[in-house]
């Protein structure tokens, strides 16, 4: 085209601006608040599968690291469970802590209160299906007997801890894990290409992972394979991890909604939408409203 004497395209390769992606953000809540019920739904069951899919490949690479430094072993697992969010923002889904950058659109008055709880609802919804049909599947699978048991025993363990905490510190860890999930997603809006979302990924993500924080989401698959291995194991597997049900007495349903995912919901969304979400709309944004 040069030598034609045409102009040439620009081709921009620099992230956007924090300007720029606190608008891109504004936009995105407008969009997925407007957004069909149906297609909300579907992208959600996508997310919940997805974010299990980190969980499942986190659990599968700390099974059996028991030799190694609890620090080394928390990287690991938070590494691989990046998968999930990588799923999600490359792919194209709906994730409620991600999500809950949509009150920047709120705030600026772009979006109801009620869109925004309409969307909220759905999504976590749609994510609780899809990562309870993901764990479904994953038990009728019998993959927790691998490694001699140590996946199945690795799930126990991970379920059983989620379900003993206390109200206050679930609260806290849910803050403190979507301050950087929605990190994350903010630092995405900065991104051009799937290179720059995956990079952006990695580090907030692995290190609500290796820091032992709470993800709704993330437990509503964590949970459930926990409680569907309980429940179901044959007793070949006990034998073989040397533990019965018994010793995982903190892990049962009711524990996953009353001490898990209320108090890590609760968590999630003053991290992501006040802390986040908030801060964002009054560096960039407020002068709009």
């Amino acid at each position: 085209m040069a030598q034609l004497g045409l102009p040439q395209p620009e081709i921009k390769v620099d992230a956007f601006a924090p300007a720029e992606m606190a608008a891109r953000a504004e936009a995105a809540g407008v969009k997925r608040t407007t957004a069909r019920a149906a297609q909300l739904f579907a992208k959600a069951i996508l997310a919940g599968a997805f974010i299990s899919l980190g969980g499942i490949y986190s659990t599968v690479v700390l099974a059996g690291t028991s030799a190694l430094p609890y620090g080394v072993q928390r990287l690991l697992g938070g590494l691989v469970f990046c998968l999930g969010l990588i799923l999600v923002v490359v792919g194209g889904a709906e994730l409620f802590t991600g999500n809950a950058l949509i009150v920047m659109a709120w705030a600026t008055r772009k979006i109801t209160t009620a869109q925004v709880l309409r969307n909220w609802a759905i999504v976590y919804l749609g994510n609780f299906a899809g990562s309870l049909g993901t764990a479904g599947v994953m038990f009728l699978s019998e993959q927790y007997t691998f490694g001699g048991g140590a996946v199945g025993l690795t799930a126990l363990s991970i379920g059983n801890g989620k379900c003993a905490l206390g109200f206050v510190a679930a609260v806290a860890l849910g803050i403190m894990c979507n301050l950087l999930v929605c990190l994350a997603v903010w630092l995405c809006f900065s991104a051009r290409s799937t290179t720059d979302k995956i990079l952006a990924v990695l580090f907030p993500i692995s290190a609500f992972v290796a820091a032992g924080f709470e993800h709704s989401v993330a437990n509503m698959y964590f949970i459930p394979v926990a409680l569907f291995i309980k429940s179901g194991a044959a007793d070949d597997f006990w034998t073989a991890i040397g533990k019965n049900a018994g010793d995982f007495s903190t892990l049962t349903w009711g524990n996953l909604f009353l001490r898990n995912l209320l108090p890590v919901t609760l968590g999630n969304i003053i991290g992501g939408a006040l802390l986040v979400g908030g801060a964002y709309w009054f560096i960039y944004l407020r002068k709009q409203a």
